[in-house]
């Protein structure tokens, strides 16, 4: 999720590098919205971590 909102930062950036002002500010908000999305399910996973007392182990 934190890569497709970096892709539409990116997308936002160009469009706005080009001169297309409606499409850069609509990937510019999507991306945002992913951005915030992708925080707040990382400040629950942690939280439930911590309140579950279990760690997370390493991939196998």
């Amino acid at each position: 999720m934190l890569r497709a909102a970096i892709v539409f930062f990116i997308i936002g950036l160009l469009a706005m590098f080009l001169g297309a002002n409606n499409i850069a500010g609509l990937s510019m908000e999507v991306g945002k919205l992913l951005l915030y999305i992708f925080l707040a399910l990382a400040v629950i996973s942690l939280l439930a971590s911590l309140v579950s007392g279990r760690r997370a182990g390493p991939p196998v």
